[in-house]
This record gives structure tokens, C-alpha cells and sequence, in this order.
């Protein structure tokens, strides 16, 4: 089915483009809209702008479906670990063996950091933010190999996404470490990807934290769960910066920072805040549920419902299994967890909120697995950023292949003032 758009302004009338992708969405092309009337389109915080096609992820919130590279996310996490789906989503198929061996090889090779590294902790106070630490130190990683800085050929490009897929995990303990005052754990080559992270977050010297499968494997989800989400905030700024022909390093460190934000990749972390100010109230999940039904109350529940998901979110509906195995593995009894158990049994047979679908989200889930499993709250960000960087590495790649691709440059409506003199000091 062909589909036709005309535009009219002034009373003069031109044809725009219509692009449809592959799942029949449709797009007005306005790329040559200012040469043909002079005039540029307003959309405040780009809600109905697309900045690129793309075949890397497809959303539909309406009906609840998240697919990488068209496959559902439902069986990606049955089937595939986090190391097969960031090839997946980098390299737009599915590995083959001997190509999955060679992944995870360049992973383990490059797991370890420069003993140089541990010089560059110490300079950040022990306080310092988790994610602030992470920025920096992607930015530092490209200082000691200064050959990934122009990738260009597609063993330079395995090789510089195999050192920040591994070493970003690295990073993440070491800060955490640093926090905590202990003694940085050197990566175990025998353990995989989720294993060797949590070795190195919670291992002693005389002592080696081997993860219950329980938690390794949720872990494992809340990651290949994260490891994109099409053009949101930290995504669209990764293209943006790499428009550029800024380096993967660069760009993927601007990722970092944008995903810092409250709004983007702190929601799990609201969640916690949220049942901790419940806890220290005295309420009980039930003057939650109604306080929360209340729109003069001022309070909001955190971790329900979604942006993009208008329906049950997907990945939250993946996370709850888990978060309930995590749960009966470990017996934690921590009054933070029992607070948010009880708003969700709550939530789920209330008619308020499944009227309005606002079912816990994957945040919610996941913040209750990251407390459980003993992460501390300034670490959920940098667990966020761990699993997105697949995502951030294959929309640079998507981005950097684009021929005639050109530097981003939005349009603003200028409303300053109009032409105006120079006051000299004496005169103001």
C-alpha cells in the first residue's frame, strides 16, 4: 500500500516522503523541509521525531513486544546469555560457534585492566559516584591503545568491543571496591561474563564468592534485558556524539552520563528510595496502595507502569521469575524486600492499577534483585550502563557504517530578542 503526505504553508504545497519499516510504521521524511519552505519542525523532546531507521531493536508499547534483531525478547532470555546477545545485536545475527568461542575468548583475554588503572582509582575521592568513575575510566581505556581510536577493519572493531563489553564489568567491581576500602580482585579467567563480575565485587583474598545459580542467572537477565531499547536518552545521545566521528570510547562514555540521569537510568534506584521513605514512614504497603490511588496525596508509587509500554512491560513479566527464585534461594529477610512483595501482590489484584495497566516494570523487578543479591543502590546505574553498552556499541557501529551518514545538528525557534546594541559600562 502505497502512502502520501502533502504539507501545506503559506499557501504553498509540497509532497513529503513517507517511509514505512518492516513493521509498517510510518514515517513523514522532512529532510529537505527548510530548503523547500523555509520553515522547521518544534517537537520538545523529539516524542514524534525519528533521527534514523534502524534494524537493531523494535518496540511496539501498545502490544508489549521487544525484539533484538526480530527475534522476541522472551526467547532471547530463554535461550541466550548475555555474551551471544551482545554479538546478536553488534553484528545483526545470531553467532555461530567458532564465532562465540572467539567472542568470549577476547572477553576473558581482555577482562584485567592496566595495573596503571589501580592508580587512577586512587585519585577519585572514596565517596565518588559510581557512574562518574565509569565515564572517566571508558574515556581513560582508550589512552592505552591508541589504535582503537580509528577502528577500521572489522578485527580492530571485534577487538575494541571485546575490551569494553569485558573491561566496563571491571571497572564497575573496581569502583565498588574502592568505596568499600578493599583490595581490588584480579578477573578469574575460568568463570564466565556474570560469574567473574560477582567474583570480583565480593571475593576476599582468602576467600573466593562463588554466585548461586539463582543469582548469576538473574543477574545474567536484568543484563541481556537492558542491552537495548531502541533510541531513548542514553542511546540517541551515543549517535549523537558519534555523529561526530567521535571514537567508541568518547561515545559510549557520553552514553554513561546521559544514562546517569534520574529520569533514565536511575529508576530502580527511585524504586529503592521509595520503599526505604515507606519503611522509615511507618506506612504499611496498603496505605501505599491507597495513598498512590489518591491524586492529592502527593505520593507516587515508583517502578509501575511505563513510557513505552502501554500493556504489561515484557521484561518485567521475565524478571518476576527470577526475582522470585532469587528471593527463595537466598531468605533474605530484609524489611525493604517484604515492603515491596506486598505492593506487588497488592498491585496486581487491585482493579486501579490493572484498569489502567500500570503493572510493575522491569525496574521495580530489578531493583529488588540488585538489593537482594547485596549490590548496593549507587551500583544499580552502573549495572544499567554494564548491560547497555552492547546496545550503545551496535547503534555507534549501525551509525558509523551509514553511508553519506552526516554530523547531527538540530534546529531551535529563536525567541530572544531581536537585534539589539552594544551599552557601554558607563551607560547601563
Amino acid at each position: 500500500m502505497s502512502h502520501k503526505a502533502t504539507l501545506t504553508i503559506d499557501g504553498k504545497t509540497i509532497d513529503l516522503p513517507v517511509i514505512e519499516g518492516s513493521e509498517k510504521e510510518l514515517g513523514l521524511d522532512i529532510s529537505k523541509l527548510r530548503d523547500l519552505t523555509g520553515a522547521i519542525t518544534l517537537d520538545p523532546a523529539f516524542g514524534n521525531t525519528g533521527a534514523c531507521t534502524s534494524a537493531i531493536t523494535y518496540i511496539d508499547g501498545d502490544q508489549g513486544i521487544l525484539r533484538y534483531r526480530g527475534i522476541p525478547i522472551e526467547q532471547v532470555a530463554e535461550h541466550s546469555r548475555f555474551v551471544e546477545t551482545a554479538w546478536l545485536l553488534i553484528f545483526g545475527r545470531l553467532p555461530k560457534q567458532d564465532e562465540l568461542q572467539r567472542f568470549s575468548d577476547r572477553l576473558t583475554r581482555n577482562a584485567p585492566l592496566h595495573e596503571a588503572f589501580k592508580h587512577h582509582f586512587e585519585g577519585f575521592p572514596v565517596n565518588a559516584p559510581p557512574m562518574a568513575m565509569m565515564s572517566a575510566m571508558i574515556n581513560t581505556l582508550s589512552c592505552f591503545q591508541l589504535e582503537f581510536l580509528q577502528l577500521n577493519d572489522a578485527e580492530a572493531f571485534e577487538e575494541a568491543t571485546a575490551r569494553l563489553i569485558s573491561k566496563v564489568r571491571t571497572i564497575a567491581a573496581y569502583s565498588y571496591r574502592r568505596a568499600m576500602g578493599k583490595p581490588f580482585m584480579y578477573p578469574d579467567p575460568n568463570m564466565r561474563y556474570v560469574a567473574n563480575f560477582l567474583h570480583m565485587m565480593f571475593s576476599e583474598p582468602y576467600q573466593q564468592y562463588i554466585a548461586p545459580k539463582e543469582v548469576e542467572d538473574a543477574l545474567n537477565l536484568i543484563l541481556v534485558l537492558h542491552a537495548d531499547h531502541e533510541q531513548n536518552c542514553s542511546t540517541s545521545t551515543v549517535r549523537m556524539v558519534g555523529s561526530s566521528k567521535a571514537n567508541l570510547f568518547a561515545s559510549c562514555a557520553a552514553g554513561v552520563c546521559a544514562l546517569w540521569g534520574p529520569l533514565h537510568g536511575g529508576a530502580n534506584v527511585a524504586v529503592l528510595e521509595m520503599l526505604e521513605q515507606i519503611h522509615r514512614g511507618g506506612l504499611t504497603p496498603e496505605q501505599c496502595i491507597k495513598l498512590a490511588k489518591d491524586k492529592t496525596s502527593g505520593f507516587k508509587l515508583m517502578g509501575f507502569g511505563h513510557r513505552v509500554y502501554k500493556n504489561f512491560d515484557p521484561r518485567a513479566k521475565l524478571l518476576k521469575q527470577s526475582c522470585d527464585k532469587v528471593l527463595n534461594r537466598l531468605g533474605i529477610k530484609d524489611p525493604l524486600l517484604d515492603i515491596a512483595v506486598k505492593l506487588e501482590e497488592l498491585a496486581l489484584k487491585d482493579s486501579y492499577f490493572v484498569d489502567r495497566k500500570l503493572y510493575p516494570n522491569v525496574d521495580f523487578y530489578s531493583g529488588i534483585i540488585m538489593k537482594a543479591i547485596g549490590l548496593p543502590v549507587n551500583m544499580f546505574t552502573v549495572m544499567f550502563s554494564i548491560g547497555r553498552m552492547p546496545g550503545w556499541i551496535a547503534q555507534w557501529k549501525e551509525q558509523h557504517d551509514e553511508a553519506g551518514a552526516r554530523i547531527s545538528r538540530p534546529r531551535q525557534i529563536y525567541t530572544g530578542p531581536t537585534l539589539n546594541d552594544y551599552v557601554a559600562m558607563d551607560k547601563r
